[in-house]
């Protein structure tokens, strides 16, 4: 259970937080560049920008800090109010090989069979499902091309948030999120997400050929260079070790962690499952899983992801993480096991008032 990947951190593309924004009170983690609790000043370890963003009254105030119980508790919530996820009965999957740590790289097909036996698609009529299916085919899957938004795809979006916005689980995300002094008002947090996640930035050439959604969800195929992100490498399975976000070299597949994307494409013969180095420990779903495959002849050497779970699911953890704890492992529990997701910022370019875009996000080890 405590199998993962080792993989280069990829500081080309991103950094870790260097800002008090949105950390005022946070507690000091070893992983962080720079601190923002009452204390760093005695240890002289406060981020350049502390006094600006925590004055002695307003936001640091202690109670809208996010700690690392909120994340425990919220993320044990938002699981048990998962309601449209899939049932045992809704899928059957045959991971067949688990591949041992030498053998991921190999790119070497050692399960004859699909993944996927059988997924139950009355899921997909669920009005979440159905417009979170309706967004995945507006994307180019090779970077560096410009994305063109047509307003029918714009529309697509819009109906996305908000029927994922009628949902128990993300109003839940929503209300901590407000209490937490995040949004004023739920229009606030739904046009800071439809940024957040669908605002296009370039990954490549300077074309605005990319966003967090895209890579996340949908993924993509690198055909040439490194698609701007910088050398990923996979290496041994390792306790302690984490996830490969997703290789970006010639002929790598990048992003790529939904798993009804994975079995839309397998059911057209696009995907070829290869093996699985990770199965989690639920016996139920969401499950997550680390995987080989190939997309279209594509590799990807190992991807995380949760399995059988609804798109607000995915969604609302990513969304936390990245809003919490940007830049570094987000420590949630699920189920009553430990479950971590790092989540980077693009800080290429912002939006709005110096927010930055999701780039991308993915299951970690505890």
């Amino acid at each position: 259970l405590r199998t993962t990947l080792l993989f280069l951190s990829p500081t080309d593309l991103y950094t870790a937080p260097d800002s008090c924004e949105g950390r005022c009170g946070e507690p000091p983690s070893p992983e962080d560049e720079c601190h923002c609790d009452t204390e760093c000043e005695r240890h002289h370890s406060c981020c350049q920008d502390f006094h600006w963003h925590c004055p002695p009254e307003g936001f640091s105030r202690s109670w809208d800090a996010i700690t690392d119980e909120d994340l425990l508790r919220l993320s044990e919530q938002l699981y048990q109010v998962d309601h449209n996820k899939a049932q045992p009965s809704d899928i059957t999957i045959n991971p067949q090989h688990q591949a041992a740590p030498e053998e991921t790289g190999d790119q070497e097909d050692l399960s004859p069979q699909p993944l996927y036996k059988y997924v139950n698609e009355k899921l997909f009529s669920k009005p979440t499902y159905a417009s979170f299916i309706k967004l995945l085919d507006n994307y180019q899957r090779v970077t560096g091309r410009e994305e063109e938004v047509t307003p029918e795809e714009l529309r697509e979006q819009d109906t996305f948030l908000k029927e994922v916005m009628k949902t128990e689980l993300m109003k839940n995300l929503f209300a901590f999120l407000q209490k937490k002094n995040r949004y004023g008002s739920e229009q606030e947090f739904v046009t800071d997400l439809k940024e957040m996640w669908f605002g296009l930035y370039s990954r490549g050439s300077g074309e605005r050929d990319s966003s967090g959604f895209e890579h996340i969800f949908s993924g993509r195929a690198h055909t040439s260079g490194t698609g701007g992100a910088g050398q990923h490498r996979a290496g041994g399975l390792t306790p302690g070790s984490r996830f490969c976000p997703g290789e970006v070299k010639k002929g790598k597949v990048s992003g790529f962690h939904n798993w009804i994307r994975f079995y839309l494409l397998e059911k057209q013969g696009m995907v070829n499952y290869f093996s699985h180095n990770f199965d989690g420990p639920w016996d139920t779903y969401p499950d997550v899983l680390g995987l080989q495959f190939t997309w279209d002849g594509f590799y990807k050497e190992v991807g995380s992801a949760f399995i059988g779970c609804s798109p607000e699911f995915e969604f609302g953890l990513y969304t936390l993480c990245f809003i919490a704890r940007p830049g570094r492992a987000c420590h949630l529990s699920m189920g009553g096991y430990s479950l971590s997701i790092q989540t980077y910022a693009w800080t290429k370019s912002t939006y709005g008032n110096g927010k930055k875009y999701i780039a991308t996000a993915y299951v970690i080890s505890p």
